[in-house]
């Protein structure tokens, strides 16, 4: 996680969005493994950046930014990814959505 919002290129791109509450199992590798996908998905072939924060409570939400559909389905085929999802389910996450958008439009402020 970072403080400052991710660099976007022009849309059009898609954004990932992960919205999920944990269960409070972190002796069981959660933060490690959660680092690892970021750097991962970091070196994947559309990736354009991440936004991540996460409430005390364990509310979450990621958000990661894409070039194409393409890109998406290749990260989702990942092995380690898929390995990595499937802990999830069993050991880190009470409940979890995914959505995914097309970025049509995209614009901000910075001082």
């Amino acid at each position: 996680m970072t403080d400052v919002p991710a660099r976007t290129p022009e849309p059009p791109y898609y954004a990932v969005i992960f919205t999920s509450r944990r269960t409070g199992d972190d002796g069981t590798g959660y933060g490690a493994a959660a680092d690892r996908m970021l750097e991962l998905a970091a070196g994947q072939p559309g990736y354009l950046g991440v936004d991540s924060v996460r409430e005390p409570s364990g509310l979450g939400i990621t958000v990661s930014y894409w070039r194409d559909e393409e890109s998406i389905a290749a990260w989702r085929r990942h092995a380690e990814h898929t390995a990595t999802r499937e802990r999830g389910r069993e050991r880190w996450y009470e409940t979890f959505q995914v959505r995914v958008a097309k970025v049509d439009r995209a614009y901000g402020f910075s001082r």
